[in-house]
């Protein structure tokens, strides 16, 4: 017995290891962009529903904020905006 890995049933599990985690990943990119799809569907619904996207985009992005994230935003905006006179 030889404890040579590139030995050709090394190889072939290899192989077989590295063939499943490219087809694992394009299966995964291919849902990713149906997800997109999907996503810029809602976005064009929204729009022809007469919504602001650009206002939907912020909410989503504050959204996925905490509420002492979304606080600390708000003040140094503020902060910065008094700051400029824009207040």
């Amino acid at each position: 017995m030889s404890d040579d890995i590139t030995g050709e049933s090394a190889q072939s599990i290899a192989v077989g290891q590295l063939r499943a985690f490219i087809e694992r990943y394009e299966r995964l990119d291919e849902e990713k962009r149906a997800i997109s799809d999907d996503q810029k569907e809602v976005v064009a619904e929204l729009k022809g529903s007469g919504f602001d996207v650009k206002a939907f985009k912020e909410i989503i992005r504050l959204r996925k904020k905490e509420d002492h994230e979304r606080a600390e935003e708000d003040a140094m905006l503020q902060l910065y905006m008094d700051a400029l006179g824009m207040a």
